[in-house]
């Protein structure tokens, strides 16, 4: 694979964990305590799906230097 999806899905993934943490952040402002640990989870669970493409992307380049 190509550089480019690699970049483009990490970067849109980590943009989704961070639209997601701000959600977070404003349910717990407006009062709507019972979605802010759910919202927090999927958050997260985006950040480390992103880290987890990078890994990908480091391994799938060794490979290919190989």
């Amino acid at each position: 694979m190509a550089k480019p999806p690699f970049g483009a899905l990490t970067g849109a993934i980590a943009a989704l964990g961070t639209v997601l943490g701000c959600l977070a952040i404003e349910l717990r402002t407006v009062g709507y305590e019972q979605y802010v640990e759910s919202v927090s989870t999927a958050a997260v669970l985006m950040y480390v799906t992103a880290s987890l493409v990078v890994v990908t992307w480091v391994r799938d380049r060794r490979a290919r230097l190989d």
